[in-house]
């Protein structure tokens, strides 16, 4: 990707964290959620590891037919960035390409801890900020990101 279509991607990538925030997050929601991405991913053939956290607390967990263990290393890891730095992990991993720097580079943390791939999305509530994150890991990490947008977008329309 050339300059233009980071800055282009960057700028489509705040526009999704801008416009998806939730009302409210309770365990019954993350739980529904969750069921929603593992529904959808089963019946695209996708494996795919779901995670999705509220204030450090694991809501909800489903490994699909065909992941490892490494996704579950991968949720933790592209979880945490997205945690600490309240973005999601495809926008901070964009932002670091077109900066030219590796995350232990710019943020001086460790990369076993933390993965700028896509994948984890902040959970915002209205009034409230962040509150936890919604991740996938088993696809490519447009794919990851692209599924988890969709099914919140369709989450939150309902």
């Amino acid at each position: 990707m050339d300059r233009t279509e980071l800055e282009s991607l960057i700028a489509e990538l705040e526009a999704q964290e801008a416009e998806l925030r939730f009302p409210s997050f309770s365990n019954t929601e993350a739980i529904a959620l969750g069921a929603a991405i593992a529904e959808k991913a089963r019946s695209r053939g996708q494996a795919v590891t779901i995670d999705i956290r509220r204030s450090g607390q694991q809501l909800f967990h489903c490994a699909l037919e065909g992941t490892s263990a490494d996704n579950d290393q991968w949720v933790l890891r592209k979880g945490r960035a997205a945690e600490r730095f309240g973005h999601s992990s495809f926008l901070i991993g964009i932002r670091l390409k077109l900066a030219g720097l590796s995350l232990e580079e710019k943020h001086f943390v460790n990369p076993l801890e933390y993965s700028a791939h896509g994948g984890s999305f902040p959970v915002f509530v209205k009034g409230t900020g962040l509150v936890g994150t919604i991740t996938v890991s088993g696809l490519p990490q447009e794919d990851d990101h692209a599924l988890v947008v969709e099914c919140i977008r369709e989450f939150l329309k309902s």
